[in-house]
């Protein structure tokens, strides 16, 4: 049987070789039938020193690790390196 997969955000790097993932699905409502977010929050093992916050990442399901970690990351997901447009400055008028 294949493992799980999720992709997901990272909320939280504060723990020593842990990251907390945030996976956000849409569900919909049985009757009345409107679509909504639900998220839940995955730790995740990672030995990797360079995935920080707000990153897009693979986990993929493991044994358990400790008491909270049955995930780990496989691996960063490449996101646009398109920063804000830089403002423009104010043009002096003499």
């Amino acid at each position: 049987m294949p493992k799980r997969q999720f992709e997901g955000t990272i909320v939280s790097d504060k723990m020593t070789d842990t990251v907390v993932v945030k996976v956000t699905k849409a569900a919909q409502h049985p009757k009345y039938r409107k679509r909504f977010n639900v998220y839940k929050k995955y730790k995740a093992h990672t030995k990797d020193g360079e995935l920080k916050l707000d990153d897009k990442v693979v986990i993929e399901e493991c044994r358990p690790i400790s008491k909270d970690k049955k995930w780990r990351v496989i691996k960063k997901l490449d996101t646009p390196s398109g920063s804000p447009l830089p403002r423009a400055e104010p043009e002096d008028e003499d």
